[in-house]
């Protein structure tokens, strides 16, 4: 079977099966799923009146999202996992990726095995926009320290300030990694760069949202993001100079008060604990399960 090359004359087609159904997990959407082809070889095909996404790396192919489709179908899956067999040496590496919660008992009725891989943090937006309360006591300070001390300038994101974001997220991720040294991290950081290089160049076509802040005149802060259905939006990524006490917790407020959907999607922890701590100080409603299925 000929599988296709992602591009983004694709996005039509990709936007028809994703809005085949409301997801949750912000990995259902076109940018959070294009913003990875320097990093995997993506492609996909209509199998069975099903939309299958690969991706493949240096150690296997997997289908990044379940199979898209408005019916149930288990011969679908059958002739996925013959692609999937074809392209892996290893069998045992074939899978299916961010399982929605939804449907794992459709997998399990078909003898997959199934684990949670992550979950992504669901925030109510009112709580992120105006921090009230004992829980939030710690970000409004921190946000008030930075507009007792500092000028800040917030507008949108334009084109012209691509080199700028990018090489703030440079000094911020040398700064991360003094503070971290692991190897798992450190890759994640790398990875992440790639990605938001991918998502700056093709910006208007992904459909992306996003603001920065100016301090003295530089870019010190960047956040973009996604809507994922009518009631979510997603932030994308989220990064701010380090020696700015505050910023951080400015421009995710600001961000919040302009968004007009009612959750707002936080992303995963990709698994990592410091990560995990600052998604949870953000007292998400909601940890939204992503599972991968495998054969027994």
């Amino acid at each position: 079977m000929r599988l296709n090359k992602l591009s983004l004359k694709d996005k039509g087609i990709f936007k028809e099966y994703l809005h085949l159904g409301e997801h949750k997990l912000s990995v259902y959407n076109f940018a959070n799923i294009y913003i990875w082809k320097k990093l995997f070889d993506i492609k996909w095909q209509i199998i069975e009146g099903s939309l299958c996404v690969f991706f493949s790396d240096k150690v296997g192919t997997f289908l990044y999202l379940e199979p898209l489709s408005k019916e149930k179908n288990p011969l679908l899956l059958t002739k996925a996992f013959v692609e999937l067999d074809r392209a892996n040496k290893n069998s045992e590496i074939s899978r299916i990726e961010n399982i929605e919660e939804a449907r794992v008992d459709f997998y399990k009725s078909l003898g997959f095995d199934l684990r949670v891989k992550s979950f992504d943090y669901l925030c109510k937006r009112v709580d992120l926009a105006v921090l009230k309360g004992n829980r939030f006591k710690s970000k409004r300070a921190a946000f008030n320290y930075f507009i007792n001390h500092y000028q800040p300038q917030y507008g949108a994101f334009l084109a012209k300030y691509k080199k700028d974001c990018l090489k703030l997220y440079r000094s911020w991720m040398q700064g991360r990694l003094i503070q971290n040294q692991d190897a798992v991290y450190k890759a994640m950081m790398q990875d992440s760069l790639i990605s938001l290089e991918v998502a700056l160049e093709n910006f208007q076509d992904l459909n992306i949202t996003g603001k920065i802040v100016k301090i003295n005149q530089e870019v010190s802060g960047f956040t973009f993001g996604f809507k994922l259905n009518k009631n979510t939006f997603c932030i994308l990524y989220e990064i701010a100079d380090l020696s700015a006490k505050g910023l951080a917790q400015y421009i995710f407020r600001k961000f919040a008060q302009e968004i007009k959907e009612e959750y707002v999607n936080i992303m995963d922890d990709s698994g990592l604990e410091n990560l995990k701590k600052v998604k949870l100080s953000y007292h998400p409603i909601q940890l939204v399960p992503a599972y991968i299925a495998k054969r027994p």
